[in-house]
């Protein structure tokens, strides 16, 4: 089991008091084992099993207890017998109604440490989260990151060719249950088809009670074809228009926002880089696992240069960075990374095949006066840095390492 030292250094400090961790992600992306991995980190301190209880909302041992006053029971009665402290860890716990307000009544009637785990961006959103307010602390799991894809991709045998494993992970993506597959293509296809599938019937469809399946569909299949590119509702509007289907930009903006809160896509908004001001239209979506967008649609290779972008943003959210379009007069700047004191602005391309593409690429920071660090990242071996801005390979940056 991978040990994700990168969320658990954020997760660490909170363990033992009294705030309610809330780790939220993707379907499948890995967060019952990062239940797994706080739990074991906690029995290294001295913690005795009966000091945990863990339910896992998604097995049907546990249909009775999908309601706030059932679960709360079913919690009071086994604490009964634990001396001390007690560990609750609720894994879906969206599958239960009123859960919030079940959770606040244990953290004022116990005294306990609780983790939950949920697959939807609006966990937190709804009026019944006011008896959350203030009381909880959320963390993204994201899928394997490259470097965690290459350690993972180690264990199958003799440590892989760094070409090769790259490879292999432009087109399987990074879901943490590839392993279990041996990365073999075939099998992970069929795997992360039916992730697919579950994210839109169970985490998109049923829980947006979405009428129209054939429309999401051809949404997503928009939003995926069209990764790292600038999209509205209204191009998407006129795209249907073109094709003989007339759908309100509504329609589509509401099932977009169904879509983000699966955690099935990234929005990332636009900033003017000299006003620093957010624009409204045209962001910029990004697929959670590029491996999915292989094995349900294919053309990761035909379309390397959005992809790549893609691995590159997804990173940048792994790091904890706010990501942002810069665009200044006629240019565009593909990440603006902040987080707390530090920025940094990245450029992605896939080559630096010709000096106008080099032009191009280190030509956007033109118009940018600040002395923040500015990289152009690309899949070239030879180091082309120049006029202060760092040229590197996108296998090394996503390789390099980060305490926070």
């Amino acid at each position: 089991m991978l040990k994700r030292e990168n969320y658990m250094r954020r997760i660490r400090p909170f363990i033992g008091n009294d705030l309610i961790k809330v780790i939220t992600g993707i379907r499948r992306c890995g967060k019952s084992v990062m239940l797994s991995l706080i739990q074991q980190e906690i029995k290294a301190s001295g913690v005795s099993d009966e000091h945990f209880i863990m339910i896992n909302f998604e097995n049907m041992s546990s249909a009775n207890l999908t309601s706030a006053e059932t679960l709360r029971e079913e919690i009071l009665m086994r604490v009964e017998s634990i001396p001390g402290k007690v560990y609750l860890f609720l894994d879906e716990i969206q599958e239960v109604d009123r859960w919030e307000q079940c959770i606040n009544s244990l953290r004022i009637e116990l005294d306990c440490d609780i983790y939950i785990t949920g697959s939807n961006a609006t966990l937190l959103s709804g009026e019944l989260a006011t008896y959350l307010a203030g009381r909880y602390v959320e963390f993204v799991i994201y899928p394997f990151s490259y470097s965690e894809f290459l350690a993972a991709f180690s264990t199958e045998g003799a440590p892989p060719e760094i070409h090769e494993s790259f490879r292999k992970y432009l087109k399987l993506g990074g879901m943490p249950y590839l392993h279990n597959l041996h990365f073999e293509e075939e099998p992970v296809a069929q795997y992360l088809r039916d992730v697919y599938n579950s994210v839109v019937l169970k985490d998109i469809v049923k829980r947006h009670r979405i009428r129209d399946i054939d429309l999401l569909e051809r949404i997503i299949a928009y939003l995926t074809a069209n990764i790292g590119t600038e999209i509205s509702a209204n191009s998407i509007s006129k795209f249907f228009r073109s094709e003989g289907r007339v759908v309100s930009t509504e329609t589509i903006l509401n099932y977009i926002k169904a879509c983000e809160d699966s955690f099935l896509f990234n929005r990332i908004r636009r900033q003017d880089v000299q006003g620093k001001r957010i624009l409204a239209s045209n962001e910029k979506f990004y697929i959670a696992d590029h491996g999915i967008r292989e094995a349900i649609f294919g053309g990761n290779t035909k379309d390397i240069q959005l992809v790549l972008e893609n691995i590159v943003c997804m990173e940048l959210l792994r790091r904890g960075y706010q990501v942002t379009v810069g665009k200044s007069a006629d240019k565009e700047i593909d990440f603006i990374c902040e987080k707390q004191s530090e920025k940094m602005y990245l450029q992605v391309t896939y080559l630096l095949a010709s000096d106008d593409t080099i032009k191009r690429e280190f030509g956007v920071f033109k118009y940018v006066s600040d002395n923040y660090p500015k990289y152009v990242l690309s899949m070239d071996e030879l180091n082309m840095s120049r006029d202060g801005i760092r040229h590197m390979n996108i296998r090394d940056f996503l390789l390099e390492t980060h305490d926070n």
